[in-house]
């Protein structure tokens, strides 16, 4: 298992939302929060921007592993079950396809091995 991701390579964003992560293997990757007040919605749950954020930040990590510079094409998610403040949230990441131009992952957002959200992507691979 790779360590855990040095901050200084998360962007500002991921950072100020408290996100740890880390590169498990070539394209795959975990990021976690914990969920704090300022992480809900309305309804007392984490609010599906922070969820997808979380995807994403995995999603980044993973496509990212193998060296060239990879960007996002597209992206969707599915929200299935609710969270609460105090909850660690885990976005798990595998690729599913890589090419030499593009990649495919799929993220598994987890909260106590419960499947909460599924994120998939696809990325441009530069160089």
């Amino acid at each position: 298992m790779h360590p855990i991701v040095d901050p200084s390579h998360l962007d500002p964003f991921m950072i100020s939302l408290g996100f740890a992560g880390e590169v498990t293997a070539p394209g795959e990757a975990r990021m976690r929060v914990q969920l704090r007040p300022e992480h809900l919605n309305n309804w007392g749950s984490a609010h599906g921007g922070l969820l997808f954020t979380l995807a994403d930040a995995a999603f980044a990590l993973a496509s990212n592993s193998h060296g060239p510079l990879a960007v996002s094409l597209s992206a969707h998610m599915e929200y299935f079950k609710p969270t609460r403040v105090g909850d660690t949230v885990e976005a798990v990441a595998r690729e599913v396809s890589l090419t030499r131009r593009t990649g495919v992952y799929q993220v598994e957002v987890l909260c106590a091995g419960v499947l909460v959200g599924l994120f998939t992507g696809t990325v441009y691979r530069k160089g």
